[in-house]
């Protein structure tokens, strides 16, 4: 399995892995992402893939750690390999020529929309890129995001870097303004929700990255289902990309919240034994 080959603080609580995964790097795609199992007892979690080199056959990573099996896989360390690393999984984007696209990065969804930005840019389109975060402390990666932006929008919830507000702010702005073909945003449900619910009246094609409870990865358990145009899909082969104005954001907040109590359980405990 793959040897973590940098690891890298990008701000407090996240962090970024390179890891040796050939296989994956060979094959990844626009907008997919791993599943990743740090020791043999952890559950499985999905996360999205925000750059890879062929050359190298390598891939990077950027996660929070919020729970007991992120928790797990920060203590990996350089040299350390994670137990199981499977990928690339889901659909890949489709990446071609739409014209003026927003491509959207809110918190921890700033490292996925970095990879959709640099190949809807490669693909010939003009992109916007607006990222978000709650203060200046957590924006990251926002060289990369930048060099792959034709335009590059910032703000914080509370000013204290770029512009004060939301990302949904500036894009409010930008629908004013512009003739926009294509919208992609990822980072928080409300966040996504809000984005949608902008850009209906616009009639603007909006694309969103859906992040609920997985666990085998292969539409085999069904854990990973939402309800996208009144039908059920599975994040993990039908997406995680979906059409925003189709999905149905109350029942995916419902389903994340289902297991919060057992999660904070598992990370007391193991924190406990730590």
């Amino acid at each position: 399995m793959g040897k973590i080959i940098r690891k890298e603080p990008l701000a407090e609580g996240v962090v970024l892995l390179e890891i040796e995964a050939e296989r994956v790097a060979r094959s990844a795609q626009v907008g997919q992402f791993v599943v990743l199992m740090p020791y043999e007892t952890s559950e499985r979690i999905p996360i999205s893939l925000h750059n890879w080199d062929r050359n190298k056959g390598t891939i990077e990573i950027v996660f929070q750690v919020v729970g007991r099996t992120t928790s797990e896989l920060a203590s990996l360390e350089v040299g350390e390999e994670p137990y199981a690393l499977l990928g690339p999984l889901g659909k890949p984007l489709e990446i071609k020529r739409y014209g003026l696209v927003v491509c959207i990065g809110g918190g921890l969804g700033i490292p996925p929309i970095y990879n959709i930005a640099r190949g809807l840019r490669e693909a010939g389109n003009e992109v916007i890129s607006i990222i978000g975060a709650r203060t200046a402390s957590l924006l990251i990666l926002q060289d990369r995001t930048k060099s792959v932006s034709d335009r590059f929008l910032v703000c914080t919830d509370d000013g204290s870097y770029g512009e004060k507000g939301f990302v949904t702010g500036v894009l409010s702005r930008l629908l004013k303004s512009e003739r926009i073909d294509l919208v992609i945003a990822i980072g928080p449900v409300p966040m996504m929700e809000a984005v949608a619910n902008l850009t209906r009246p616009f009639g603007i094609k909006t694309i969103v990255s859906l992040n609920p409870l997985m666990l085998d990865a292969t539409g085999m358990c069904g854990v990973c289902r939402v309800k996208v145009g009144g039908e059920t899909k599975f994040a993990c082969v039908d997406g995680p990309k979906f059409d925003a104005h189709q999905v149905d954001f109350a029942d995916l907040k419902r389903r994340l919240a289902m297991y919060k109590e057992e999660e904070r359980r598992a990370l007391e405990e193991w924190k406990a034994r730590i």
